[in-house]
Parts: C-alpha cells; structure tokens; sequence
C-alpha cells in the first residue's frame, strides 16, 4: 500500500497533511512525498527522507502512484482528475459547498472522507480536526486584533495614571470562541462572550468573561453533535439588534458563529459597526462562509467607518508548523483506525468511518450530500 502526501496547491495555503514524525508510524506502508509538500511550514525533503518516505518530483507522479491520498484541502478539478481510480482520498471536503468536487469522485470512483464530517464523539476526539484547526484560529484572531487595536489590552498603572484594559467581546463560543476568551483574558483584557447556546455559560464563566444573556431565546440551538442551529430571520434580527448594544461598547469583537452546511449568519450589522467606538477591531472568524458581519469582504482586511475588519481566511495556515503538527495527527489517527493488517477495512456499520464518508464505488454515501446533488439535478434537468 502507497501513501501519498501532495503539496497542497491552494493559495496561501501552508499547511501539509502529514509532518515528518509522523511518517514513521506507518509501518508495513510506503509513504510518498511530494517535493516541497512541507516547505511552507518548515518541513524539507531532507526531513521527510530521513523518516524513510521517498520524495517524488510531481503531483502527477504522486498521484498516479498513490493507493491512499492525504491532504488538508479540498481537490480542485485538476487534482480529482489525478487520482488514480479507485483510490481513496482522505481530506477536508465540504461536500455541501464542493457538490462538483462530489460528482468528479464519484465518476472516478474514489472512496472519500472528509474531516471535517467527523463525527463528535468521544472515540472521534483525537481526530477532530475542526477543533484543532478551530483553536488555532481563535489563539491568532486575538493576536490580530491585538495587533491591530491602537490601544493596549491590559490595564496598567503608571506613575503618569491608570490605563483601563481593553474592551473583547466574543460572539460564538465553539473551540474557536472558546479558545478567543481564553487568550484575550490572559492577555489581560476584559472579555465578554455570547453564544445561541445557554449551555456553554459555564465555559465561558470558567475561562474569566462574562457570558452576555440576550432577552431573546434560540428554538433548539444545537444540534446533537454540539453545534449551532441555523434559526429564523426573525430570531437573527433581534438577535442583532441586541448584540448591537454590547459591540457599540467593545475595543474588539471577534464572530466565531457558523453553522455547518449553511451561510454564516450575520450578526453584526452595519448600523452596529457604527455604532462601535472609533478605530475598534472586528476580526471575522466566519469569513469562509460570509462572514458574521455585514461590512467583512472575506479574504480582506478592510476600515468602514472608521473600523478595522479583518475578513482573512485559512487562519490557521498562518501558523503552519503548529497547525500542521495537530492536523496530521487527526488525519493519521483516523486513517489507522481503519488500516486492518496493513489494508483498508471501511466498515459501514462503525460510526466513526460512516460519519465521515462522502464517496465510495461510484455512489455518494453522505445522505445530506446525496440529496443536495439529487436537488441541483432537478433544477438543471
């Protein structure tokens, strides 16, 4: 069995699915590297050569080669046409928001999964890559913000006066929100946090903010895996309305809300970006999906009104090394649990690879997927 670990090839993107230390784990398997696949966060040819991988020159020789495909973007249409048929590709997908992606598996017959469908349960944690990239992100959205506010986070006594802290409030507290608070926190400013979801308070108390309880409640805020549920027009209105009233107070906001599958839904307006104190910071971890501000243009960093909006994307690629240390730990933890005596074992019946699966023998085997493209099907027939 061949396993393969491509450059990754999307813009910005300097990550890598699997690092050097990690090469060593798969015994019985030849691993193969694509020439540079590490470079960008700071892994060599030499490095990954010294774990016994073999370095290949090019994408289409790795793939060509490759029983078994990791990566931590999803293919572009050049990539999928590189697979070998019938093999399998393990990476992040987004089938909902990738349906062509979805249809060229299928086509070429490969057995895909995707991390970021992983299931939340507690065999999965040490695989949950959504989490790990999550709290990357919520760590490097208070560095940016603290970067960028023109005014120092904690407060501090002088012989010339007292300098109040800064002013965080965090809206969404997943790992990422969860992760914000805690770093903002220690970086001495005064933090508050709201999330569609009564039961994280306690989280958010435990971390030193204050949880924010808006007079307006969510019908059946969270899924059964632990995330946000998407809730009316009429809810999100009010629900902006009242956040507006602690952002037009707040030296930072950082919007971590998403729901999977779905646009992110905005909570910050723009009359609540008005309403903020002048050369405030917002930083839109929600961007990839729209964004949880009405001004964000995601990929840019933009000043409205006399704000700063960070709309970046791919976080955690800006911390590459570290990023990719916990990503290939998911990636590879998952791929062994389904490596039987040296050969892939998928097993419908386990919760932990059905979850995930997307594609497999020329079918799509993620129902919400499935409908999705039988819907798009009847909209263009």
């Amino acid at each position: 069995m061949i396993i393969g670990v491509p450059k990754e090839i999307v813009l910005s993107e300097k990550r890598v699915s699997v690092i050097p230390e990690a090469i060593s784990k798969f015994a019985g398997a030849q691993v193969i590297v694509e020439s540079g696949a590490g470079e960008g966060a700071g892994f060599t040819d030499m490095m990954y050569s010294s774990k016994s991988a073999s370095i290949v020159l090019d994408a289409e020789t790795l793939y060509s080669r490759s029983d078994i495909v990791l990566k931590v973007q999803p293919p572009t249409k050049d990539e999928v046409g590189l697979l070998k048929e019938g093999s399998t590709l393990i990476s992040f997908l987004y089938p909902l928001a990738n349906l062509e992606t979805v249809s060229q598996l299928v086509r070429r017959k490969i057995t895909s999964f995707a991390m970021d469908l992983m299931p939340r349960i507690s065999r999965a944690q040490s695989m949950d890559a959504l989490s790990s990239q999550a709290t990357i992100s919520g760590y490097k959205a208070v560095l940016l913000a603290a970067d960028s506010l023109p005014k120092l986070f904690p407060m501090m006594m002088t012989a010339a006066g007292t300098i109040s802290p800064a002013h965080v409030f965090v809206i969404g507290a997943g790992v990422a929100g969860l992760q914000a608070i805690a770093v903002a926190h220690r970086l001495g400013a005064v933090v508050e946090a709201y999330d569609v979801r009564p039961v994280v308070k306690e989280q958010i108390e435990s971390l030193g903010a204050k949880f924010v309880q808006l007079p307006v409640s969510a019908q059946d805020a969270q899924t059964s895996g632990g995330y946000a549920k998407a809730q009316s027009e009429d809810f999100y209105r009010k629900q902006q309305d009242l956040l507006s009233e602690h952002t037009k107070s707040a030296d930072v906001v950082i919007t971590t809300a998403l729901v999977p599958g779905q646009r992110a839904p905005t909570l910050v307006s723009e009359e609540a970006v008005k309403g903020m104190r002048a050369a405030s910071v917002i930083v839109d971890l929600a961007a990839e999906q729209g964004g949880n501000c009405a001004l964000t243009e995601p990929g840019k960093t933009v000043i409205k009104y006399g704000i700063t909006i960070h709309g970046l994307l791919n976080l955690p690629s800006l911390m590459a090394p570290q990023a990719s240390q916990l990503y290939s730990r998911n990636i590879t933890t998952f791929l062994f649990a389904m490596l039987k005596e040296g050969k892939l074992n998928v097993d419908l019946n386990d919760e932990l690879i059905r979850g995930p699966l997307v594609t497999q023998n020329g079918l799509v085997m993620h129902d919400q997927t499935k409908k999705a493209l039988e819907a798009l099907a009847a909209v263009n027939s």
